[in-house]
């Protein structure tokens, strides 16, 4: 085995050493490859010569690599000295460029275009010298430098003056327009006159640059005819909307009709965009029958051209909307309806068996796509009262489409949709979980940049009132939101699986606490604790403290928090240690400083004996922050603690990392107090007193919604109770003998049991009045007074919820709701309810009273007027005496 060993090393050793060899012969080729002394002295310049006579020099005797230097650096000849650049270095290069190689035509175009628009030479002087340069070359046999030459001139002319645009570009435009010149001129041509249409008044167009555009929409080649018609969207802006429909929506008629496909998308498109400029009369007249003609045309026959006409098909049905009769509205929409399964399925319904070729098939899936993109501007235009019965279905073949593009398009748009539907969004909840539970990936990430929004929408404004509307679709969304997160989870795709995370914060505002501690909680606890990446599990790790932070049961709360202690702060491995930290970073940021102290502050400190020295590090990095959390004088237990940890890694830290952070965070915790201004440290602990609030905020909600459970409980025990009774009084008379005896010892009893529930919620009561000092309007009050709080205890925690919820559960929100003094406010609340839960559970108490005080009033209306200044003294009287005890 040893010999075995030696001979698998000698091995190992010999070729590494062959390797090596190898590299010495791939070497020598480099070594030849230098310049020689002959090269070298060819490209040496005389250190004597200035920048004008180098410049000279080497346009004039250089090498192309030189040259090219010189005309990438022209533009700061020109800034240093342009009187001497311009009249020795131009021409010099106007000479090179006549030979000069693609690459130094690039360079030039880009150095002259530089010259046009930094004003670096008076326009005066030198601009014809530059023009002419630029003008020349756009002629060149090479279509790239050409078209780089005009892009040149294009971009320079936005800064040019009128005047010199007219000499120097419109005086030699007319000869390269002719049918003489070169289909790259006569191109070029084209576009010069579409920009430089918006420089000048709608006369000057109408008289030197119609008579133009018309001989070239009328070119024998069509890519002329084309590129002209593309650029009468210009051509019609610059000479108005009075002149357009005379002299540009014949023009484009007739383009519209031509031969060419090209041409007739040319002339689609530029009629969409000038839809504003037409009025109602020609829309109906000429547009409407035009476009609808074109339609046709590219349905049956030309599958190139339905691309275009697909993306731009929302476009020009809003703009043509207000022109359309009920009729032409239907054509538009059923025609939609037929882009949206092209490649799917026959016109009659009927499933589509026929193999169409590749590229064909990639062009009916773009058609789709398309259509998936302008859907949420089709649902505008079919009304969304009308979504259900017009585009429902099409709605649902576009999201269960077997292209993953048109799938991935309907994500991005499913928000759009959404804001639409309004409160028929419970129509599209089925298609949201479809999306949510995709096979492929790019289309859970696509609906990940809205599912906020998205989630929100569509949980709140279900069929019902009220809370109702947020569980329609719950029991459906949870599930497939947890296979989301398990399908993101086994991918290698792990920014995807971060953003979803990032995104699951916003649960609490969409689905029940429950739902969220009994499907997701242990989930990301498994993220944190197991998951190999680190952003991921520091996205887990916050997701996990916003479920925390907002969760109203205090047996959950307190649960997580120890799962938290137990699983991280002592965890086994040291890499759940430092997600601990990690943890009570994010803590800090969501919680208020006493509840940090409370929970995590004691726990984060204990780390100082951690035996792993990352975990010591970074808890020296975090003892700053640490400290901020602390609020003196009531925390200064906490104080000493954190004191006597930094004690701790001074005296006996041996790590030489670890040390020197400490002796850092020392400083730093000397300096924390003088350092920060007086306005940060203010705006910190009014921000602190907000978390606090909207903590104790969600501590009352809860104390008040377990009350309110009991309460409806109770109530419900006691109805259950008197149903029985009442069953059991009715059977028993069935079944016995009406005797007079047995009557009377059941009324008797009954008004006993009347009396003693009367005079228990007399007690309970903390208004307390008697049947005999108390008139019909007094009675009347106290029912009232009893009424009003029983709904202020039903609608403050929904109100409170709401208003939660719908601030994104924000600090600042927070704030706003609550009291001054939560506390003293909720107190009375509390009781006052307390009060009219008893009221409500005895109805008996009531009638017996009504019944007693509208016999007195049958008395006489004399006995009733001389009584009354007593009855309202001795009920002054019980209402202060009861106030003062």
């Amino acid at each position: 085995m040893f010999v075995s060993k030696m001979t698998l090393n000698q091995s190992s050793l010999f070729g590494q050493v062959d390797d090596l060899q190898d590299l010495t012969f791939i070497e020598r080729p480099i070594r030849r490859s230098l310049k020689t002394a002959e090269e070298i002295e060819k490209l040496t310049v005389d250190e004597d010569l200035n920048d004008i006579e180098r410049a000279v020099y080497l346009l004039s005797s250089g090498q192309d690599v030189q040259r090219a230097s010189v005309i990438i650096n022209l533009p700061n000849l020109v800034r240093q000295n342009p009187a001497e650049t311009f009249r020795r270095v131009v021409p010099k290069v106007r000479e090179v460029l006549h030979v000069a190689g693609a690459d130094m035509q690039l360079a030039a175009a880009g150095s002259f275009l530089t010259l046009l628009q930094d004003d670096i030479v008076l326009i005066q002087t030198h601009t014809h010298s530059i023009l002419q340069i630029v003008l020349l070359n756009l002629d060149h046999r090479d279509t790239v430098v050409s078209n780089a030459w005009l892009e040149t001139l294009l971009s320079a002319i936005d800064a040019l003056p009128k005047e010199t645009i007219r000499q120097e570009i419109l005086s030699p435009l007319v000869s390269k327009a002719q049918l003489s010149q070169s289909l790259q001129a006569r191109l070029a041509s084209c576009r010069i006159l579409g920009k430089v249409a918006c420089k000048f008044e709608s006369p000057i167009v109408k008289k030197d640059l119609l008579p133009l555009v018309r001989s070239l929409c009328q070119d024998v080649e069509y890519e002329v005819r084309s590129c002209m018609c593309r650029q009468l969207e210009n051509i019609a802006r610059g000479i108005g909307l009075d002149h357009t429909k005379a002299a540009v929506l014949p023009e484009l008629v007739e383009l519209a009709r031509d031969e060419g496909s090209t041409v007739r998308l040319a002339a689609f498109d530029t009629i969409i965009n000038l839809l504003e400029m037409f009025d109602s009369d020609d829309r109906t007249r000429v547009i409407f029958p035009l476009v609808k003609t074109f339609c046709e045309k590219c349905f049956k026959a030309d599958e190139a051209v339905l691309a275009s006409l697909s993306f731009q098909y929302g476009k020009l049905c809003h703009g043509l909307s207000a022109s359309f009769t009920e009729e032409q509205h239907l054509w538009f929409l059923e025609f939609y309806k037929k882009l949206c399964v092209l490649g799917l399925q026959h016109e009659n319904g009927h499933s589509d068996n026929q193999v169409y070729p590749l590229e064909l098939e990639s062009k009916y899936a773009l058609v789709r796509r398309n259509c998936a993109y302008n859907f949420p501007a089709m649902v505008l235009f079919a009304d969304p009262n009308h979504f259900l019965t017009e585009l429902y279905p099409t709605f649902s073949s576009l999201c269960h489409d077997p292209e993953i593009t048109v799938r991935r398009t309907m994500a991005e748009g499913f928000h759009e949709i959404v804001k639409l539907l309004g409160p028929n969004v419970h129509f599209i909840h089925k298609e949201l979980v479809v999306l949510l539970q995709d096979d492929s990936l790019e289309v859970l990430d696509a609906l990940l940049s809205h599912l906020q929004e998205t989630l929100e929408l569509a949980t709140s404004r279900g069929e019902g009132p009220g809370p109702e509307s947020k569980q329609l679709i719950v029991p459906e969304l949870v599930p497939a939101l947890a296979a989301a997160e398990q399908k993101a989870a086994l991918s290698l795709r792990w920014r995807v699986h971060e953003r979803l995370l990032q995104r699951y914060a916003c649960l609490p505002r969409v689905v029940s606490a429950d739902q969220i501690y009994f499907r997701f909680l242990q989930r990301m606890f498994a993220i944190v604790t197991t998951n190999n990446v680190l952003p991921v599990q520091r996205e887990a790790a916050r997701t996990l403290c916003m479920f925390l932070r907002y969760n109203r049961k205090q047996e959950q709360r307190q649960e997580i928090i120890g799962k938290v202690l137990q699983e991280l702060a002592q965890g086994r491995s040291y890499w759940n240690r430092l997600r601990y930290l990690d943890l009570c970073e994010i803590a800090m940021e969501l919680f208020s400083k006493a509840y940090f102290c409370k929970h995590f502050l004691i726990q984060a400190l204990e780390l100082v004996n951690d035996p792993v020295a990352n975990v010591r590090y970074k808890l020296c990095h975090m003892l700053p922050r640490l400290r901020s959390t602390i609020r003196l004088p009531a925390d200064k237990h906490l104080l000493q603690q954190l004191e006597f940890c930094v004690r701790k890694l001074l005296c006996r830290e041996k790590d030489k990392d670890v040390v020197a952070t400490v002796r850092k965070t020392v400083l730093e915790l000397d300096k924390m107090d003088i350092t920060e201004p007086y306005h940060k440290r203010h705006e910190r602990d009014l921000l602190d007193q907000k978390k606090e609030k909207e903590e104790t905020l969600l501590l009352e909600m809860e104390q008040l919604e377990r009350q309110q459970s009991e309460a409806k409980l109770t109530s419900e025990k006691h109805t259950e109770k008197k149903r029985r009774d009442s069953k059991t009084g009715l059977s028993g008379t069935k079944g016995l003998s009406g005797s007079t005896s047995g009557a009377t010892l059941s009324t008797s009893s009954g008004k006993e049991l009347r009396k003693a529930k009367l005079a228990r919620s007399r007690s309970l009561s903390s208004h307390p009045t008697t049947p005999k000092m108390a008139n019909p309007d007094k009675t009347l009050k106290v029912k009232d007074s009893g009424s009003c709080p029983g709904k202020g205890k039903n609608l403050l925690p929904m109100n409170a919820d709401e208003a939660l919820r719908s601030h994104h559960f924000s600090v600042a929100a927070a704030s706003s709701v609550l009291s001054p003094t939560p506390s003293a406010s909720s107190m009375p609340v509390l009781i006052r309810s307390n009060t009219t839960n008893t009221l409500v559970d005895h109805p008996h108490q009531h009638q017996h009273r009504s019944s007693t005080l509208d016999h007195r009033t049958t008395n006489g209306s004399k006995d009733t007027q001389s009584r009354k200044l007593s009855i309202q003294r001795k009920s002054n009287s019980f209402g202060m005496q009861s106030g003062r005890e």
